[in-house]
């Protein structure tokens, strides 16, 4: 039988064309079919625990750097997941600490100063009081104050995130059960009230202690109370001038929350001086607090490796300075440039390790480390 070429041109057409007013919906099959034998897709497993890591203003040369300066490694090479994030915010493609830890810690854009709020100012609930309503244990620690921007965007609810009294007093909203850092003078000397919110966290059951009177290494942590530990009256040293007690309070965090009942738990931890050392342009400053948070990686890495129910996640909220690494540097001297004391607008790295981990690959928004927070726990 002849058929016309017209007629197959015809046939042709109408079988490679669009249907039209048709939505076809693809879905991921529990199970693929193939020749004669079903292939099974595994869960993803669940972690108990979350441990969030935050080195504030990091970027992919902050890191490098650090890994030169540190032998050529670097504790991040041992996570097998990598991923990026956009960093930009509701209101400006160079986000800040504020906004950027407010997507990490709520799933939302929001402006630049917000301390977890979205851009009506309206409070978003936090994964870490989500993780309170249900029952988790909880734990912040940072080398900036506890009420500076990161930590605040995780435990209070603010318009700016200068108001510091105001972040000091949230703290007294939640039940979370330890934290660590700076800014002593928020929480006993205030300004703006006659609160003295040392006195009301112990009424509340914490044990609260400072520097001022006793170092942190020579504490034993009473795990039957909540933990609240001030390591200065304002702004802690850099590590370069003294200041030590990152890794070991990343140790001391992870045992107590790790010691209560059984109970799965979320800790954030920020290396929070990277970024002030960008702001400086002084990579010496950088080079040293990314050591410290390298040691402080390793450490939490330790007790995820023992405990296999944890996943960690390592990432920034940007970059700081426009830091470069530039031609004539060897390992053991690095020539370095800035291009800016402020922040930048480059994708920022993010490391996982753990169950769960294989949802912090590929590109992605920063609100999405939020929500994929949420699905590692099967919250959602």
């Amino acid at each position: 039988m002849k058929v016309s070429f017209l007629a197959c041109l015809i046939f042709l057409l109408v079988a490679c064309s669009p249907t039209k007013n048709k939505i076809v919906e693809t879905q991921v099959p529990e199970e693929f079919t193939f020749a004669s034998r079903s292939i099974a897709i595994p869960p993803i497993k669940k972690p108990k625990n979350i441990i969030l890591m935050i080195g504030d203003g990091m970027g992919l040369t902050q890191i490098t750097a650090g890994m030169y300066s540190n032998g050529n490694k670097i504790e991040l090479e041992n996570f097998p997941i990598v991923g990026l994030h956009k960093s930009y915010s509701f209101d400006n493609l160079v986000t800040d600490s504020a906004s950027g830890a407010t997507a990490f810690a709520c799933g939302v854009k929001t402006y630049n100063g917000a301390i977890g709020v979205n851009p009506d100012t309206s409070a978003v609930k936090t994964i870490l009081e989500e993780a309170e309503e249900k029952n988790y244990v909880t734990g912040m620690v940072a080398t900036s104050t506890i009420v500076h921007a990161t930590p605040a965007s995780f435990i209070a609810h603010q318009k700016q995130r200068k108001m510091y009294e105001e972040i000091a007093a949230d703290f007294l909203k939640t039940d979370i059960d330890f934290f660590l850092g700076g800014g002593k003078k928020y929480f006993d000397r205030r300004e703006t009230d006659y609160r003295n919110l040392y006195e009301e966290l112990r009424e509340n059951g914490y044990f609260v202690s400072d520097y001022f009177q006793e170092d942190l290494k020579d504490i034993e942590i009473d795990n039957t109370k909540k933990f609240a530990y001030l390591t200065s009256d304002d702004d802690p040293l850099p590590v370069a001038q003294g200041r030590d007690y990152l890794p070991l309070a990343s140790k001391k965090a992870v045992q107590f929350l790790d010691s209560q009942d059984d109970k799965p738990f979320f800790l954030m931890i920020e290396g929070s001086q990277i970024d002030w050392g960008g702001h400086a342009n002084n990579s010496d400053y950088i080079v040293t607090e990314m050591l410290d948070f390298n040691a402080a990686i390793a450490n939490v890495l330790e007790f995820a490796e023992a405990d296999g129910e944890t996943l960690v996640i390592v990432t920034a909220d940007h970059e700081t300075g426009g830091y470069s690494i530039n031609p004539g540097s060897t390992m053991d001297s690095l020539i370095t440039e800035f291009t800016t004391d402020y922040h930048t607008a480059v994708m920022i790295p993010v490391f996982a390790y753990g169950p769960g981990s294989e949802l912090f690959s590929g590109i992605y928004e920063n609100t999405a480390i939020y929500n994929k927070m949420r699905k590692a726990y099967g919250w959602e």
